[in-house]
This record gives structure tokens, C-alpha cells and sequence, in this order.
């Protein structure tokens, strides 16, 4: 297929593909879906080889939040029934972040529920990184608290953060009507006041909220003029108790198209595969390790995911392998500080259903003339959505 050859040749050169070449991958059919996924394929194996980096979440501090962002089953008038608790003692999440080290995690990622941390709430993240530091000295230390105020990064930073995750979701378009308490804008902002102080900038999507094929180009395209080091994709866990509940556009083949457009968009980015996927995925999970280089260990904030045993399974038995401590994720060229991948030129110098989707997603496919994708059926899917009952919060183990 000249497309997918294209493709292939912009991804070595690190050039970015055109806005028809990205919604091209998205629109190919099923037929000619494993010749996507070789193609995707070669670009991730020339600039992450058969390296998986495995990350693991700690929830610091669950629910009761603010802010209304519709995909999330810890927003305000949330009536899933998720974990509640409130900020985990130091001690605690270290004890957390040991587990998934001990599960093969490179990256612990510290994650708090509400609009932005308070400079109290920094402290207390602080003392927190740098006792998970302590336990674990080589461990990379990612911090999730919503938007940062000024001077929030650089503390963070100080005291041992490495990355800091804030993603845009969905399109600028679009975001609106998935959330009116902040604006795209203090997304972007966020993300940038993270770069400038020096932390690894993690931004990515959501998929499966019921918007056209152009919006994941667009969200995927503003996050590669971000330049993120890590592009995280999510596919939607449409909880009960939520706006999104009745939200089921994924199947497999369309997750794995979404994941194969990212990777041609952003070819030599940390492309990590991340909540939703056991859901919408199954048992294609390890065909989507041909196209990203990293996933999440065990659970995630307010669900369960895969077993932590079945993930190291499935990585060994896809002919992956778990990408060790000592070694640098990202290839040299990036390490060194370049800045956004590829200029054009040879060695140039990241939580859904059909029913009631947002009148301006509709509108946006309508314009468009995209069909909206064959949703799952609801009622034979929902028992994939599983809530959180272990790990943080919990007196049980975690999952990892």
C-alpha cells in the first residue's frame, strides 16, 4: 500500500505525515488492518526496538473532585461507585510505588484528583517523591496534580520529580463540551510551565467520547507541536454514574488504527498505551504492543486492569521484552533535548458508546462525512468495567 510505504519513510525521518495521510490510517478498512499495524510496527522498532517500559499509577488522593470533565468517574456529580479517600500519607504511597517496582514499573506515576495543587499540597507531594526516592533511587518519579500555579513545577522538580503528566484529551474544538471548569488553554499552559521548569512533559488523549476521525488528528497533531517526551492513550472506561456511561464507540480494530496514527504522528515519542485498554482492546492487547513502547502495570486510578502477572505474560509471549532501569527510553537524539521531532528533513532534530454524544463531536463528523464508527454492544461489554477495590486506599494488595 503506497500509503502505509509513505508512512513508513516520513517515521525514519522523524517528518511529519500530512492531515490526509494520518485520517487515511484511521479510515483503512479491516482487511488491510495487519498491514497497518507492520507498517507502525517498523517505524516503533527503529526508535524503541522490542522495548516495553512498564509505569505504575498511585492514586494519591481519589474522588471528590471540582472540576466536571465528563470522561472522569472522580468529577463533580460523579455517582460512581468509586474508592473516596483523601491524601495518602508518605509512607503509604512509597509503600504503594514499591509494589510496582517490584512488578518491573520504571516510572511510578503520582496522581491526585482536583483542579490544581495548592502550595501545601505541593509540600506534601514533595515528601512523598523523595520518600518513593529514597526506597528507590533509579526509580523515574512522574507527578499528576491537574494545573500548576507558577513556581509549582520548579518545586516539584526540586525536589526529585522527573516528569510531570497533563494531557489535552481531546481537541481544542471539541473540549468544550467535555469540560467547562478550565479551558484547553490551561491545558496547553500546564504542559508548557512543566517543559520550562525541566520536567519530561507527558500529554495524550482520550479516544472514544464520540468525536470525528479530524478531532483525534487534531488533538495527535497539537501534541506533537507540544512536544511532549511521552504521548499516554487512553481509550474511554465508561463508568456507570458518569456523562459518558452510554459512550461505546471502540472496537478493537479502531483502537488499534487510533494507536497506529499516534505512532506515525509522533514516531519517536514514548507512545504508552494506557487506561482502557482491557477493555476496548481484549484479546488484541498484544497486537497494540507493535505499536507503542510503553503500558501501565496492573490498576489504574478507579478501575482494574489486567493482572500484573498477565501483563509481563503477555509482553514475554508477544516476543517484547520489559525495558530494564538502566536503560534510556527515549532515543539519543531526544535525550539530548532537540527540540520537536522532525522537521520535514533526514536526521532533523503523551479513561465510551454511540448514544448521546456531544452535539459538536456530531456536528464534526457530519462536517466531515465520516460515518460514526460500529460501537460494542453495551450490555455485553459492561462487566469489562471493573472498580478499583485494592492497592491505595485499600488494606488489600495491589495490583502489580
Amino acid at each position: 500500500m503506497d500509503l502505509l510505504n509513505t508512512l513508513v519513510e516520513k517515521g525514519l525521518r522523524r517528518e511529519l505525515p500530512t492531515r490526509e495521510e494520518a485520517l487515511a490510517v484511521l479510515a483503512t478498512s479491516d482487511d488491510d488492518l495487519l498491514e497497518v499495524v507492520a507498517a507502525a510496527g517498523k517505524v516503533r522498532r527503529q526508535w524503541f526496538g522490542r522495548r516495553v517500559k512498564l509505569n505504575y499509577l498511585v492514586n494519591l488522593k481519589s474522588g471528590l473532585c471540582p472540576e466536571d470533565c465528563s470522561y472522569c468517574s472522580q468529577r463533580l456529580g460523579s455517582t460512581a461507585e468509586i474508592l473516596k479517600y483523601t491524601w495518602l500519607k508518605p509512607e503509604e504511597a512509597s509503600k504503594a510505588a514499591a509494589a510496582g517496582v517490584a512488578g518491573g514499573a520504571k516510572r511510578v506515576c503520582l496522581v491526585a484528583s482536583g483542579r490544581g495543587p495548592t502550595d501545601r499540597d505541593v509540600d506534601r507531594v514533595s515528601r512523598t517523591i523523595e520518600a518513593i526516592k529514597e526506597q528507590n533511587e533509579d526509580v523515574e518519579v512522574c507527578a499528576c496534580l491537574g494545573l500548576l500555579s507558577n513556581g509549582q513545577a520548579e518545586r516539584l522538580r526540586a525536589a526529585g520529580a522527573d516528569a510531570y503528566n497533563h494531557n489535552l484529551n481531546t481537541s481544542e474544538g471539541t473540549y468544550g463540551d467535555i469540560t467547562t471548569t478550565h479551558t484547553y488553554a490551561d491545558r496547553v499552559d500546564t504542559v508548557r510551565q512543566a517543559q520550562s521548569a525541566g520536567l519530561s512533559a507527558c500529554s495524550g488523549l482520550i479516544a472514544g467520547m464520540g468525536e470525528s476521525d479530524a478531532d483525534l488528528v487534531d488533538v495527535v497533531f497539537s501534541l506533537r507541536a507540544l512536544d511532549p517526551d511521552s504521548v499516554p492513550v487512553n481509550f474511554l472506561i465508561p463508568f456507570e454514574g458518569t456523562p459518558l456511561a452510554k459512550e461505546w464507540n471502540l472496537t478493537p480494530q479502531r483502537c488499534l488504527r487510533i494507536l497506529a496514527m499516534t505512532r506515525f504522528v509522533c514516531p519517536d515519542v514514548e507512545v504508552r498505551l494506557a487506561g482502557g485498554r482491557e477493555v476496548h482492546l481484549r484479546s488484541m492487547q498484544p497486537l497494540a504492543l507493535h505499536l507503542v513502547n510503553s503500558i501501565f502495570l496492573g490498576d489504574y486510578l478507579t478501575s482494574e486492569g489486567q493482572e500484573g502477572k498477565a501483563d509481563l505474560e503477555m509482553i514475554a509471549d508477544a516476543g517484547f521484552e520489559v525495558e530494564g532501569a538502566g536503560t534510556t527510553t527515549l532515543p539519543e537524539h531526544r535525550a539530548g533535548g532537540c527540540g520537536p521531532c522532525g522537521d520535514g528533513e533526514a536526521g532533523a532534530g503523551a479513561c465510551a458508546d454511540l448514544s448521546d454524544r456531544t452535539p459538536a463531536a456530531a456536528a464534526a463528523t457530519a462536517a466531515a462525512g465520516e460515518e460514526p464508527p460500529a460501537g460494542n454492544d453495551p450490555a455485553a461489554r459492561r462487566d469489562l468495567v471493573a472498580v478499583r477495590r485494592r492497592g491505595a486506599g485499600t488494606d488489600l494488595a495491589p495490583n502489580a
